[in-house]
This record gives structure tokens, C-alpha cells and sequence, in this order.
């Protein structure tokens, strides 16, 4: 796919004009459904590359981490990160508009493919039904991130016309999740395996990806049984070949994109589509400009300890003042904390002073209250490219879905089954935290003592430890209905504060999360001032 991106140009988004229900009919259709427009399969590929270029944009994929409780938004209101965490927004912020245009515009790129790509004369038959099928994929795709935010969401089969899309309504959210996937179970015959592919072809929708994305939409239905189905025929590799790459901090690396791991990535090419957001992520004296995202105390805090105990938990050996011994390794692969040895590709490496008073020689501290310096004391390693451009620009691929996350949803929704054995630990638990770099008996070993709400807890600060940084922290704890206990109170820091303040641990952030109406976002004012149908979510 990276191939197809660098030889074919996008359809301009701008001339589509694919915006926000007052604007989706408004695109200069007669351009593109017009028969001198579809005239090849070449060209239906470029009008599918952006179909795929609108799936999800690289600030969001970073940003909603600091939506929830492992990162903090400390500069600006970066995808409008600051004032949703705090609990300070309302229907015009800009976030809110931009995920609902966003997301109406992929759709409106499916719709008219769709509608057209028939018109394409000589094609092969099966390139066009997979074509089709791909393009189902991202339309579905589109659906499911509107109706995971907004519950009730207009359900556009079809591209509407001017006066149907100034009278729409919303569709009730099992009908959109009944749609989603009815449309994933329609297309996984015409789309391939992973293993199918040819190498310049990598990156297009799988069967695998669909039924990855299958089981995603069941988890946060909470449809236990359903998921535990589709994630046994994925482990079983009913979908394709994938498998939990051997290292950890490799399968963000550049080198080994299109790992055994990856289901679903969004696709970049080296000078011609980047991203660039470790710019503001990064050390200072890594190259950064300044820190607006980084993590916080209660994502570092939730690591293990390599003896497989909670930091808190008696036995567990952690020691406060040495805090990042002989933790889950998975928190080096994640997290920059002080004195970490930064590493980059050429194989050199320095060490990366944080705390105040704790650098030497030319070195300077990282941490300097009120500048531009992380604001809680550690900033991000995951998805660092080594091999970046100027200004930490990369290429890499961003993976939404990858193969880690089929093993913790086999997990939970067999433990919500109340079927959690040890052969399904050892199948699931025990792999990830085998790759991880765990060795001691207690981290890997079942523990039937715990019980189903035990290993809940278990399992959940697993998919927090293993997919840190990686943008699905806010989703989980909206479905858990936990937000509300984790998303009120201070966001905290390193321990670099004074101690008759939370023990020295930074007071970051205020956080707000009221669990009368912050579960779902409110409908974009705009659109409701413009389509009176639109009916608004609660409390709002």
C-alpha cells in the first residue's frame, strides 16, 4: 500500500468538500460521477487511496491518549485533548466538530465509490468486488468511531441529496452497530488473507482486519460469547497468519512494519505522507521542540513488577525512590522516565536527566516547572522512529488493530464468560507477558484464586500496560463505566513536587468527568442549528 500511495495522487479533499451533514451534499459530484471520471480502475484507486487516507488522523491516534488517565495535554488543546479531559467543553468545540466532519467525509468517499465504480468498463470482476469490499470496510469503520462517540448518529447507506441531508435523523446505536457488522460479515469472502497480498498491495484491508474489527465492535457491545468466537477463529488462523512479534519494542520500529502483528495499520511513506506529532512528544534533547503530550504517574504507575505484583502490593519489592527497577519492561518500551538510556538508530545513545538536580556535565535536566519541558516529568519512546526526518517527521505506520489486542479481547471476554482457565491464560496472558521480557513463575502462572472480578482487574491493567500510548485507553474505560472514577481528580506527575502535596507526586491536571452526560459527546452545535432532526445527547 505504501507503494500505491507513492505512485498514485489522492483525490483532493478539499475538493470534495466532505464535510458535516449541512455540507454533504454540497461536493462537485458531476466531477466524479460523471463517466469521463470512471474510466479506469487506476483512477478508482485513487479515489479509494483517499478513502483510506481519511480513516484516522495521527493527532487524534496520539491525542486521544491524553483523553483518558495516561497522558496529559499540557500545551494548547491539542484535538481538543485539554478541554475534554478537564470537562470543560461543549457542543461548538472545535474537536467535536472535526470528528463528526471527519468522519461524514470518509463516509461520503465510500458512498460515492460505491455507487460509481460499476461504471468502470473492462475491469476484472474480482478486483472491483474486493475494491468494493475494501471501501464497505472503511465505511463501516467510519460508522463505528462515530457511534462509539456520539451513540446515535445518522446512518448514511448512501449518499443523500441536498434535501435529504438538511432533514436526516439519527439512527438508534444498535441499528448503526447492526449495520457495522452485517457489512464486515457481507465482505470478508472477497477480501484476501494477509498472506494473499503482494508486497506492493500491503496495507489494503484483510479478511483479517475485518474480523479483527468485528470483534472490536462486539467488545464494546460487551457480546462476550461473539468475541470469544471470532478471537478463537483468529487464533485458530481461520483469518490469516499472525503472531505476537518477537520484541516488544520492535514492532514499533520502522524495520519491521507489516510484522506478523499488524492487522490494521494507517499507512505513511517516507517524504510523501508523514506524520509529526513526536515533535511535540519526544526529550527535548532528543530533538523535540516542546512537550505537549506526555504520560502520566498513574499510566507508569500501573506496571507490574517483574515479580508479577501490583507496586503496592505487599512482597512486590518496589522501592519509591528507585521506582523503575525491575518493572515490566513494557513500561521501557513505552516510557520516558529520568535516567532512561535513550537510544537511537545509528546506535548511539545518552541518557535522558528528568528529575531536577540529577544531570551531569553537559547534560540538562528535562523537567523545569512552567516550560516547555514535559509537564509531568516523562515523556514518550513508542513509535519513536529512528529513522525520522527533519523536525522527527516519520513514515511509520500507525497499527489501530494489532494482533496483541485479539489475545487480551480472547481474555476478557472468556474471563466476562466466567470461562477463564489456565489453557486460555497461557493462550492469551502468558504469551504477551512472555514477549514482554516476564520470566518469574508467579507473573506467568494462572492464579485460579483470584476469581472472575480478581482477573478482571488482571486483565484490564493488561490491556492498559500493553497498549499504553497507543490511543484505546479512553475507549476502555468508557465501556467499563469506569471513567468516572478514574477521569475525576488530579492527573499527576513525577515525584518532583513538595511532599505535603500528594506525597511530591505533580498535580498536573484537574480532571472532570461527570457520568451524566460525558459517556457520549454532544452532537456538534453547528449541525443542529443547521438540521432541527438532529436531536441532542443527554444533558447536554
Amino acid at each position: 500500500m505504501k507503494n500505491i500511495f507513492n505512485k498514485i495522487k489522492f483525490i483532493p479533499v478539499l475538493l470534495l468538500l466532505l464535510v458535516s451533514c449541512e455540507d454533504l451534499d454540497l461536493a462537485p459530484e458531476n466531477q466524479f460521477t460523471d463517466s469521463n471520471y470512471w474510466t479506469s480502475v487506476d483512477k478508482a484507486q485513487t479515489f479509494l487511496n483517499t478513502a483510506y487516507s481519511q480513516m484516522q488522523k495521527s493527532q487524534y491516534f496520539f491525542y486521544n491518549e491524553a483523553l483518558s488517565d495516561n497522558a496529559y495535554n499540557g500545551r494548547g488543546d491539542n484535538a481538543g485533548a485539554a478541554s475534554i479531559a478537564a470537562g470543560i467543553y461543549d457542543p461548538s468545540l472545535a474537536r467535536i466538530k472535526e470528528e463528526w466532519n471527519d468522519r461524514y467525509a470518509g463516509i461520503k468517499t465510500c458512498n460515492l465509490l460505491l455507487e460509481n465504480i460499476d461504471r468502470v468498463p473492462n475491469a476484472d470482476p474480482v478486483i472491483i468486488a474486493r475494491m468494493k469490499a475494501e471501501t464497505r470496510f472503511l465505511r463501516a469503520f467510519q460508522h463505528f468511531q462515530l457511534t462509539t462517540w456520539f451513540g446515535d448518529i445518522p446512518l448514511l447507506k448512501k449518499d443523500p441529496s441536498l434535501e435529504e441531508a438538511s432533514k436526516i435523523s439519527r439512527t438508534p446505536h444498535a441499528e448503526v452497530v447492526q449495520f457495522i457488522l452485517s457489512e464486515l460479515d457481507a465482505i470478508m469472502p472477497s477480501l484476501p488473507k494477509n498472506t494473499q497480498y503482494a508486497a506492493a498491495d500491503r496495507g489494503r484491508i484483510t479478511v483479517g482486519a475485518a474480523a479483527a474489527l468485528k470483534a472490536r465492535v462486539l467488545l464494546y457491545e460487551g457480546r462476550w460469547e461473539e468475541v470469544a468466537q471470532v478471537t478463537q477463529q483468529f487464533m485458530a488462523s481461520a483469518y490469516g497468519t499472525y503472531s505476537l512479534f518477537a520484541s516488544y519494542e520492535g514492532v514499533f520500529l520502522q524495520q519491521n512494519e507489516y510484522s506478523s502483528e499488524d492487522i490494521l495499520s494507517l499507512q505513511y511513506v517516507p517524504q510523501f505522507r508523514m506524520w509529526g506529532e513526536f515533535f511535540d512528544m519526544a526529550p527535548l534533547s532528543a530533538g523535540a521542540r516542546l512537550n505537549a503530550l506526555a504520560p502520566t504517574q498513574e499510566l507508569v504507575d500501573s506496571y507490574l513488577m517483574l515479580n508479577g505484583k501490583k507496586i503496592n502490593e505487599a512482597g512486590s519489592g518496589y522501592n519509591e525512590n528507585n521506582p523503575y527497577v525491575n518493572r515490566d519492561p513494557r513500561l521501557t518500551g513505552t516510557v520516558v522516565y529520568d535516567q532512561y538510556n535513550w537510544k537511537e538508530g545509528d546506535g548511539s545513545s545518552h541518557i535522558i536527566y528528568i528529575k531536577p538536580g540529577t544531570s551531569q556535565g553537559s547534560a540538562a535536566d528535562e523537567f523545569v516547572q512552567g516550560s516547555s519541558s514535559t509537564s509531568t516529568g516523562y515523556y514518550t519512546r513508542k513509535y519513536y522512529d529512528v529513522q525520522h526526518q527533519t523536525s522527527l517527521n516519520s513514515g511509520l505506520n500507525l497499527m489501530l488493530i494489532r494482533y496483541a489486542d485479539i489475545l487480551l479481547m480472547h481474555a476478557e471476554a472468556k474471563n466476562e464468560l466466567n470461562q477463564m482457565t489456565s489453557a486460555v491464560w497461557d493462550q492469551t496472558i502468558r504469551l504477551l507477558r512472555n514477549r514482554a521480557g516476564f520470566t518469574d513463575a508467579a507473573a506467568l502462572s494462572f492464579n485460579s484464586t483470584l476469581g472472575q472480578t480478581g482477573l478482571r482487574e488482571v486483565i484490564r491493567n493488561e490491556r492498559r500496560t500493553e497498549l499504553g500510548m497507543e490511543g484505546l485507553r479512553i475507549f476502555d474505560i468508557r465501556r467499563w463505566k469506569t471513567a468516572e472514577n478514574v477521569l475525576n481528580g488530579y492527573a499527576h506527575g513525577a515525584k518532583f513536587g513538595v511532599l505535603s502535596v500528594d506525597n511530591g507526586y505533580l498535580r498536573v491536571n484537574l480532571r472532570t468527568f461527570d457520568p451524566a452526560k460525558h459517556y457520549l459527546w454532544p452532537i456538534p452545535r453547528d449541525e443542529r442549528l443547521i438540521n432541527t432532526n438532529l436531536s441532542q445527547n443527554p444533558n447536554w
